[in-house]
């Protein structure tokens, strides 16, 4: 991960951006970037915050001497490099080592690794600051920004279903004899009843269950839940099959193949008949009516969902 140092003062402020290079690997560069003002980088210098060992000087104009840290300590330097002499001369502001706001200088750094640089100096002259030049220190590099997980698009037809049944063994008539009911109000609290929904909540209750996790289930059904009121006013709940998706030979393999299935259904037109409602969802009508199976098989009540956070049947 590329490390990034930054220098400020009153007339000059720059970065300098430590990475792999890209075309060539195990090799390191360093981007000198000024942000605003100007200098003429005659020599970098570098080093690890093992303050051990004898300290790298470069002698004359180029030297480091009276440079301090950041906490205002000395600094070890491992490693010092001569670029250029100082004096912009005939080239003027021409010279390669010139450099103004918006420009960058790219140095080859002699490492074998980022982790070999804790401290980063520039020895500059021909510099924008009032002294004109500078024996600048950078020893805190800034941590890069992590970068925003992008929010995955909802779709806002995706429907939801008020109930679903996880068959573990489907008798001859098709009604499960053996398997969960999953009702909406089991999900957890913001969940929007979607099937994806459904099949996480129903692996983190039976993923780990030899008898009813997502192997061992040779049929989903979908349930749309119509309530009615008796003449004692009491609201009765019952549940109308929409449709279904069967395992394929040798079952689902896991919670993918169970989507995947559930994809291909809808794609095939199992919802032909559902109209987008107007909260974004999708309002699952009673167009799609199939014949219940018979009451031997038929699952169990749904007046009992309210009771009980699963149903088994």
């Amino acid at each position: 991960m590329p490390k990034t140092f930054t220098y400020e003062e009153e007339g000059l402020a720059y970065s300098v951006t430590l990475y792999e290079d890209p075309d060539n690997a195990g090799a390191f560069l360093a981007d000198i970037n000024v942000i605003d003002g100007a200098m003429d980088v005659n020599a970098i210098y570098y080093g690890d915050d093992d303050p051990s060992g004898e300290s790298e000087m470069l002698r004359g104009p180029l030297n480091m001497n009276g440079a301090r840290s950041e906490d205002g300590e000395d600094v070890q330097w491992d490693e010092a490099v001569e670029l250029s002499r100082p004096g912009l001369g005939s080239e003027g502001e021409d010279k390669d080592t010139y450099i103004s706001s918006g420009d960058t200088l790219t140095v080859e750094l002699d490492i074998d690794s980022l982790d070999e640089i804790d401290t980063f100096g520039i020895r500059a002259t021909s510099t924008t600051t009032e002294e004109g030049s500078i024996k600048a220190v950078s020893d805190e590099p800034e941590e890069p920004d992590e970068p925003e997980e992008p929010d995955e698009p909802e779709d806002p037809d995706e429907p939801s279903f008020d109930k679903i049944g996880f068959g573990v063994d489907v008798g001859d008539n098709g009604g499960i004899t053996n398997g969960v009911y999953v009702p909406e109000e089991s999900l957890p609290e913001g969940e929007d009843g979607t099937f994806e929904d459904y099949v996480r909540y129903y692996e983190s209750e039976f993923g780990d269950d030899p008898d009813y996790n997502l192997t061992e289930v040779e049929t989903v059904i979908f349930y749309q839940v119509i309530e009615e009121t008796d003449e004692d006013g009491n609201i009765l709940e019952f549940p109308e099959e929409l449709f279904r998706i069967d395992a394929p030979e040798g079952g689902f393999e896991d919670a993918d193949d169970v989507l995947a299935a559930y994809d291909d259904a809808i794609e095939d037109g199992a919802l032909d008949e559902v109209e987008s409602g107007e909260d974004g969802g999708a309002e699952l009508m009673a167009a799609l009516s199939l014949d219940t199976a018979p009451e031997d098989d038929a699952p169990a009540e749904d007046t009992d969902a309210a009771e009980d956070d699963l149903e088994l049947a």
